[in-house]
């Protein structure tokens, strides 16, 4: 039997009771998958777990989906193409991973595709002394508590998901720079979306940088834009993760907004990262 214990009153929750190197019967992946619809992000705490041990828990939750691009054009870690690395850390002047140490600003993954990924798992395997948070929000929260007038302005409206940087600001390969919003390369999604299991309404909002809202000018998407993020990413609505090695972080991308506190760049970080094909493909239009 796993336990459930809540992390925060927006989102999060901790999940005891679970060895995620050992085999997982079905009933204990149906119990975390509840949880983890109810809390959107969980903690699993005190893992040892090796690459082959986190691909095969990562799959009882769904078809792996492969990293995106990363600013160096092939990937971290050619045994495991599925798998990708968060790190700081250079060997021989290169990195090891991607996203480096500095702040990786409020985002969802790889929403800059048609359908991006429902879920990523993170492990944590080297942790710098301080610095490295991850904050999560919760986006049903956003939404429900959006002022009538202004769920009236996003319905059926869609924004441009700009496929051209990542998260930590470095142009991903083979883009060029963006000076119109408008013309970004990248997908465009509903503002509001219906969650897929759980029936719910969430804002998607992807990231802000070269978003732009249809049926706007660009200064009024611009200034729409500003007021949403604004409102999603309220300290009321998130959650803090510290990190301590050993850590595995589950979190549901469809519903959720994540981002990264910098840290010293001296320190070292670690982290393994799957995440679990989309399913909006089947979704219900809000």
């Amino acid at each position: 039997m796993i336990t459930v214990s809540k992390l925060a009153p927006a989102l999060g929750a901790e999940i005891g009771g679970i060895d995620v190197a050992a085999p997982v019967d079905d009933a204990t992946i149906a119990a975390i998958r509840a949880a983890w619809l109810e809390h959107l992000v969980l903690r699993v705490r005190g893992q040892s777990v090796t690459d082959p041990q986190l691909l095969e828990f990562s799959k009882r939750f769904g078809e792996l989906d492969p990293p995106g691009p990363n600013p160096y054009g092939k990937p971290f870690l050619p045994q495991h193409p599925e798998m990708n690395v968060i790190s700081n850390i250079k060997e021989g002047g290169a990195p090891i991973g991607n996203l480096g140490d500095g702040e990786a600003i409020w985002h969802a993954d790889m929403t800059y595709i048609d359908n991006p990924p429902k879920a990523g798992l993170l492990f944590s395997i080297e942790i710098p002394p301080k610095g490295g948070d991850t904050f999560w929000a919760n986006m049903y929260m956003a939404y429900e508590s959006l002022p009538t007038q202004l769920k009236a302005a996003i319905e059926g409206r869609t924004a441009v998901h700009d496929a051209t940087y990542n998260s930590a600001g470095i142009k991903r390969k083979g883009y060029k720079e963006v000076t119109d919003p408008r013309e970004a390369p990248g997908a465009r999604h509903a503002l509001v979306k219906m969650h897929p299991e759980t029936g719910r309404k969430c804002l998607f909002l992807g990231r802000r940088r070269n978003s732009y809202v249809s049926g706007y000018s660009l200064d009024e998407s611009e200034a729409l834009l500003d007021h949403l993020w604004a409102h999603a990413t309220q300290p009321e609505f998130t959650f803090r993760q510290e990190w301590r090695v050993g850590d595995l972080m589950m979190w549901d991308n469809r519903c959720t907004l994540h981002r990264r506190e910098a840290f010293d760049p001296n320190a070292r970080r670690l982290m393994h990262r799957t995440q679990i094909k989309g399913d909006w493909a089947t979704a219900t239009p809000a």
